[in-house]
């Protein structure tokens, strides 16, 4: 810019007449961007301008560059400690020579065979499972929390965690086998979130018309709350009816993955590969909606249909990761807040980082499920929920966590 006026005040030969005059002009020059009129400056604004929000950008771009490097280099350890560490007490050698038994180039490794069956068929699936389920609990609370622009909104929000709960009960007081489990868990939870979103557009619809308004977000949530409220209140009438089943049905609800199987992960992962590709797809639009519903379609954006796609996506992650693991809370809240009070509130940050470093937070919790009271478990929930209740306590007491949340 500097340059640029000092080329054109100093110029010799520039065609102004000899005398006091280049002397007069001098000093104007400077004085020349400000004015909204010549184009000179004006174009010289708009470079400005666009140079910043290039350099905004970028800097969003290298934030979530080491933001999910970060949470990467934490699921890789978490998966190590995952496979290393269990009741059987198998050293670092054995669990590293049963993984290599496995690839089609392995080296020629002495490992017992209980030691490749452990890793293989009982930790592995239960470590990937766990992986997963993390991913998409978190992921579903951070894009529910975008669409909704609420911070307290977790997967659960909608119905799933009343629907899944009921529909494992039902399988569970009618005697039914364990394999139907899953399939009658996530009938339920998508059913919840289908009939809530059903009910709240068309309250959106009556009451506030126009276009885009069917479905507001408080009429979701309202229908949410009324939905879940039934659900309950019928899983709560089977308990009672059928109290011989009740540890079994609490066994489920606080969630576990003991029972993991490579069956349970090649059942959820095509569920787990559509959500998370729809809602990372959308963290940019989900940016946009930060700055009202109102502003973001007068932008172009469809809100009606940005919050269906978004939390239809987040419901079939969410349905999957509870119909094989049971209903496991705080999740959901802790790693996306975390996310954003550490790597910034953008989306295009929160919902990748918030999945990879939902994998990690639920192996690490699921290790300590497995081995606090080996040999045995303590029901994963209770972990989280023990996880979650000092982190309300520090959002509570940190202003800026709550500026930043809020």
């Amino acid at each position: 810019m500097k340059s640029a006026e000092r080329g054109r005040t100093g110029a010799p030969g520039d065609g102004t007449p000899a005398g006091g005059v280049p002397a007069r002009r001098a000093p104007a020059a400077p004085a020349k961007p400000p004015g909204p009129t010549t184009t000179g400056p004006t174009t010289t604004g708009s470079l400005t301008t666009t140079g910043s929000l290039t350099t905004t950008g970028l800097t969003t771009t290298g934030r979530a560059t080491r933001a999910t490097l970060v949470a990467g280099i934490l699921l890789l350890i978490a998966l190590a400690v995952g496979v290393s560490v269990g009741p059987a007490g198998l050293s670092i050698p054995d669990v590293a020579g049963a993984l290599l038994t496995r690839l089609p180039w392995h080296p020629a490794v002495a490992v017992p065979a209980i030691a490749t069956d452990i890793v293989w068929q009982i930790r592995l699936p239960r470590v990937v499972l766990g992986a997963l389920v993390g991913a998409m609990l978190a992921g579903g609370g951070a894009a529910y929390q975008g669409v909704f622009r609420n911070p307290l909104a977790d997967p659960y929000l909608l119905g799933v965690a009343a629907g899944g709960g009921l529909g494992a009960t039902i399988v569970i007081v009618a005697g039914g086998s364990a394999a139907l489990l899953p399939p009658a868990a996530f009938a339920g939870a998508a059913g919840a979130v289908t009939l809530t979103y059903l009910l709240g557009a068309r309250a959106g619809h009556g009451t506030q018309p126009g276009p885009g308004r069917a479905g507001s977000t408080g009429s979701i949530l309202l229908a949410g709350v009324a939905v879940a409220a039934l659900l309950t209140a019928l899983q709560t009438y089977l308990q009672q009816q059928h109290s011989q089943t009740l540890q079994a049905v609490y066994a489920w609800i606080l969630g576990g993955l003991a029972l993991a199987t490579w069956s349970d992960v090649t059942t959820i992962l095509p569920y787990v590969i559509v959500a998370a590709g729809i809602l990372l797809a959308h963290r940019r639009l989900l940016d946009v909606l930060r700055i009202g519903e109102t502003e973001a379609g007068s932008l172009g954006v469809d809100v009606a249909r940005l919050r269906l796609t978004v939390v239809m996506a987040a419901t079939l992650g969410t349905a999957a990761a509870v119909s094989v693991s049971g209903l496991i809370g705080f999740v959901g809240i802790i790693v996306p807040h975390t996310v954003r009070l550490t790597a910034g509130a953008s989306y295009r940050i929160v919902l990748p980082v918030s999945m990879i470093g939902g994998a990690a937070f639920l192996v690490l919790a699921d290790v300590l499920a497995r081995t606090v009271q080996s040999p045995d478990e303590v029901p994963i929930g209770v972990i989280t929920a023990l996880a979650g209740a000092p982190f309300f306590l520090f959002i509570l007491h940190s202003r800026r966590a709550r500026q930043e949340l809020t």
